[in-house]
């Protein structure tokens, strides 16, 4: 896969300029807005537009730039403007660990699937690269990029071999194949589908808190499956970590849910748990919970990254053990991809993402059980959610006598 590639890629250098668009901006739209010249032999010329969580989305496809010569673990050079970035080339956000750059690769028949994407893995790269400002806005998309001024545009942007193959061993041990068709999950129950389960990790009592994929986006396929698993467990509560409120009603066959019929408070929250955006609105989602009524339904797209983070920090809150923590987490795993618990992929994922992403939350080096109750309360103050807040939520959780 990577025959004579250090030969055939010297000096090779991709170049991309990059416009401001909102963040909803199509490819296509921007190829309509700019004209780019030609450029030398040994060049290709692209545009690229700032997507709603801070990554980088070229408008070259995934297929296109493996025709180059580049392949999944190669390490790269990613120049943007005056700046290097060393990255490998992967499939997924999580083929890193959290908080690292990534060269996202999807290389799919299906051409909205086939993309390429500068990214940080539970980040934001054009704030962490410092080549764009983020507004908050009240309507949808609920976010708007503003390059540096010191910045020229179309700010050109270059992907150079760094390295072929020198992250392959590690790509290829956290490969994750998933699917959205039903029939590929037999063994699973239509809830595991949808990602959908009941948390009782710790204090928490039973018929309390659940978690699960999106009921409404109809996008992974297990929206239906979510949304009848959140009718039988009769859920009442639901914080909604993906969407801002005009997109649930955007979505087909919205009006027709039980989702539709409940409490809900969407988020649009980020993927940056350091970014303090993120944590004013899930100060906001903590008191919101604790304003409502049980069973509680926490949920993003995938109901992977934000809803994990969200979950163990409610699970460490309620005295659960770290191995109850990872095992919840980790769950979304096998549901998805199969990875079997104990495996080496299974260690590894859980060490790079929901075991570092705790570790850098609480600042604590090691991570005990002992500790994790503590510093799950020292968080929630420390983004503003009052004392009187957290015990009224953990009250709402805790088992009844």
């Amino acid at each position: 896969m990577h025959k004579n590639l250090a030969a055939v890629l010297t000096g090779l250098c991709l170049v991309f300029c990059l416009l401001v668009f909102s963040p909803l901006a199509s490819p296509a739209l921007a190829e309509e807005a700019a004209e780019i010249p030609e450029e030398s032999m040994g060049t290709v010329t692209e545009i690229a537009y700032i997507q709603k969580y801070g990554n980088l989305v070229l408008s070259i496809s995934g297929t296109e730039l493996q025709d180059q010569g580049f392949a999944y673990g190669d390490i790269v050079t990613v120049h943007v403007g005056d700046q290097d970035f060393l990255m490998p080339i992967a499939s997924d956000y999580s083929d890193v660990d959290q908080g690292e750059m990534v060269l996202r690769m999807q290389v799919q028949e299906d051409l909205d699937l086939d993309f390429v994407v500068v990214a940080v893995n539970m980040g934001d790269f054009a704030t962490q690269a410092g080549i764009a400002t983020r507004s908050i806005m009240e309507e949808a998309p609920g976010y708007l990029w503003t390059y540096s001024e010191d910045l020229e545009q179309p700010v050109s942007v270059s992907i150079e071999m760094n390295e072929a193959g020198g992250y392959y061993d590690q790509w290829l041990m956290r490969q994750l194949v998933r699917t959205n068709h039903r029939e590929d999950y037999e063994g699973l129950s239509d809830a595991e589908y949808a990602n959908f389960r009941e948390i009782t990790a710790g204090n928490i009592g039973a018929g309390k808190l659940y978690r699960s994929s999106s009921p409404i986006n109809p996008s992974l396929n297990r929206n239906q499956e979510a949304d009848a698993a959140a009718r039988e467990a009769r859920i009442n509560t639901v914080l909604n970590l993906a969407d801002f409120t005009e997109d649930m009603a955007s979505y087909e066959g919205y009006q027709d849910s039980y989702y539709a019929t409940l409490d809900v408070m969407a988020l649009n929250l980020g993927i940056d748990s350091k970014d303090p955006e993120f944590q004013r609105s899930l100060a906001d989602g903590i008191r919101f919970l604790n304003s409502g009524e049980t069973p509680f339904l926490i949920h993003c797209n995938e109901g992977k990254d934000r809803s994990g983070f969200v979950c163990a920090i409610l699970e460490c809150l309620m005295g659960a053990t770290l191995d109850e923590v990872v095992d919840d987490y980790m769950l979304t795993y096998y549901n998805y991809y199969s990875v079997e618990m104990g495996s080496e992929q299974w260690e590894a994922i859980a060490r790079s993402n929901v075991l570092k992403i705790l570790s850098s939350t609480f600042q604590e080096e090691e991570l005990t059980d002992d500790i994790l109750a503590i510093s799950a309360e020292e968080y929630l103050e420390s983004i503003g959610v009052s004392v009187e807040d957290i015990v009224g939520l953990k009250t709402r959780l805790e088992e009844e006598e």
